[in-house]
């Protein structure tokens, strides 16, 4: 109870920048009755992360018979891989809306990514998309920081912050919808020391399903103008281990 209880708090610390103050275009035009077709691009956290279909959940509810969601995100990727394949991952799909997040992967050791390269790979694919689709509303998540991984391991991540705050910035260079949460993340970390946050990131990298209803459902659907309390969120735990980062 003293952990719900702390996570209650903390999901109102995370980060919402660019348009706290209005609904995110593809929401209003679904409050218009417009069908809008929602595409996912990032790592494992996106492909197995039971935050899409909670999403999708959510969006069914109150736009009945108006959302498709294509999930085109790829376990164990980076922004260097989604750079090369932006084209056929989101720009034949022709969203109206794209929801885009690497940065936890783009921090992998042993991908050896510099912050240089990753900067350009953020440009890469943000330039794709608003010139080939430049009605496509872009919205940037940052997600958890990865926990427990130490130097030597094939998934551990140095300087985490480092290659969040590249998305930050491009989102604000940009005046993109930027959805942080890592803040939150971050707090629990602080607050409940590794074993609280294991407790909903049982493996320090991947949330398991109450993790992502508890700390970034909340998150997610107040930046999206909508009303966390009348969602109806799945509880299905996270996809098949082979989908996860590596």
């Amino acid at each position: 109870m003293k952990l719900l209880v702390a996570l209650a708090l903390l999901s109102f610390g995370s980060v919402v920048t660019a348009a706290e103050s209005s609904a995110p275009r593809f929401i209003t035009a679904l409050r218009a009755g417009r069908p809008q077709h929602v595409v996912i691009y990032g790592t494992s956290l996106s492909k197995g992360g039971v935050w899409v279909p909670q999403l999708q959940a959510s969006l069914d509810a109150a736009f009945s018979g108006l959302v498709k969601l294509t999930n085109s995100a790829r376990g164990g990727q980076h922004s260097g891989w989604g750079a090369a394949n932006v084209d056929a991952a989101v720009v034949a799909q022709k969203p109206d809306v794209v929801f885009i997040e690497f940065a936890i992967n783009d921090a992998v050791t042993r991908f050896d990514l510099s912050l240089d390269n990753v900067r350009h790979n953020v440009d890469t694919i943000l330039d794709r998309i608003t010139t080939m689709l430049p009605r496509c509303e872009i919205i940037l998540q940052i997600m958890n920081p990865a926990v427990g991984k130490p130097e030597g391991d094939p998934s551990h991540r140095r300087n985490q912050d480092a290659y969040q705050q590249l998305y930050r910035d491009a989102a604000q260079r940009r005046g993109l919808l930027l959805i942080d949460h890592s803040t939150a993340w971050n707090r629990l970390l602080r607050e409940q020391g590794e074993a609280g946050f294991k407790k909903l990131v049982p493996d320090g990298v991947h949330p398991n399903a109450d993790g992502w209803r508890q700390v970034v459902m909340p998150v997610l659907l107040r930046a999206l103008s909508l009303e966390p309390s009348t969602a109806v969120l799945p509880t299905r735990d996270q996809g098949a281990p082979e989908a996860r980062s590596r």
